[in-house]
């Protein structure tokens, strides 16, 4: 090839034919949306019933004419005269037998009910007993349940005035007032029947050591013999030592009073007759009695022991050896 010679034309490339896209398929058609139902059509609402007509008041009765009165006459007749004197008579006693009837009603409403004929209130069986005080403790000393300020359970009031006083109208036993109020410990211990049991508890409450005896005795019209005795110990431990285990056993006396051989706790003393920190043993004596009927009761209150004693012949009563029981229970609380 020379240079002057044209340059041969290079052939065009091919064109690649490109297929074309195949059509898309059509849509499914949308389905219809499902109708509604129609609505029922409304129940038309049940008309009321007429009211009935209201019944016409009956009409009221005329009023009755008025009477008129008679015109007074100036000159009563002497026949009403006397009518109007009778009146008055009547008048007068009625009156003055109202004031003596609200005068009589007020007198006998300011008497006694045992004043009262025909009302009296016959007597239950308790003793008069005048009014119970305490002694009053010396300054700043506790009572003896102060637990706080008083784990002995000392009385610190005088013990003579803590003993039982007589009921109005018995007869005061002068064997048991003592010297100076202070009783002899072998004058307390003849209330025990027999010889050795009056050594042996002599022993037993000097061995305890005994500090002081207080008693009283009386005896009331019915023929009731009462001893009332105040033993009082160092401290609230010894005495309900000696009335546990030296005076009682099982609420059973372990030394019989005299009066009696036989004795047995009283199963019939009421639980509403004995107090609160005051241990009580009720005994009686068991049939067959002898001359007379023995009952008697231990308590012990903080450092005291106490014994109470009726009899009384053919039987001693329930109620006043109840209430003397309780009593003496009261003042040692």
């Amino acid at each position: 090839m020379t240079v002057n010679e044209p340059a041969q034309a290079t052939p065009a490339a091919e064109e690649i034919p490109v297929p074309a896209a195949p059509p898309l398929p059509p849509e499914p058609p949308l389905a219809p949306e499902p109708s509604l139902p129609p609505e029922p059509p409304l129940a038309p609402e049940p008309s009321l019933p007429p009211e009935p007509p209201l019944a016409p008041e009956p009409p009221l009765p005329p009023e009755p004419p008025l009477v008129p009165e008679p015109p007074l006459s100036p000159v009563a007749p002497r026949k009403d005269r006397r009518r109007l004197r009778a009146a008055l008579r009547w008048a007068a006693a009625v009156a003055v037998f109202a004031v003596a009837g609200s005068g009589t009603a007020y007198g006998v409403s300011l008497l006694d009910r045992t004043d009262v004929p025909g009302l009296a209130t016959h007597s239950d069986g308790r003793w008069d007993y005048p009014t119970l005080v305490k002694p009053p403790l010396p300054a700043g000393s506790p009572g003896p349940n102060d637990d706080a300020r008083n784990e002995t359970g000392a009385h610190y009031a005088d013990l003579r005035k803590l003993v039982l006083p007589a009921p109005r109208g018995a007869t005061v036993d002068p064997a048991l007032k003592g010297t100076d109020g202070w009783l002899p410990t072998k004058t307390f211990l003849q209330e025990f029947a027999h010889a050795a049991d009056r050594t042996e508890v002599g022993q037993k409450l000097t061995d305890s050591g005994l500090r002081h005896i207080a008693a009283r005795g009386w005896t009331t019209a019915d023929g009731t013999h009462t001893r009332v005795y105040l033993l009082q110990f160092d401290t609230a431990a010894i005495a309900q030592h000696t009335f546990d285990t030296d005076f009682t056993s099982y609420d059973a006396p372990k030394y019989p009073v005299r009066g009696g051989d036989a004795y047995e706790p009283d199963q019939d003393f009421p639980v509403a007759a004995q107090l609160d920190r005051v241990h009580t043993a009720p005994i009686r004596e068991t049939k067959p009695y002898g001359a007379e009927e023995v009952r008697e009761a231990y308590l012990t209150a903080g450092d005291t022991v106490a014994l109470v004693v009726q009899s009384r012949k053919g039987s001693a009563l329930a109620v006043p050896f109840e209430q003397t029981v309780t009593l003496q229970g009261e003042l040692l609380s």
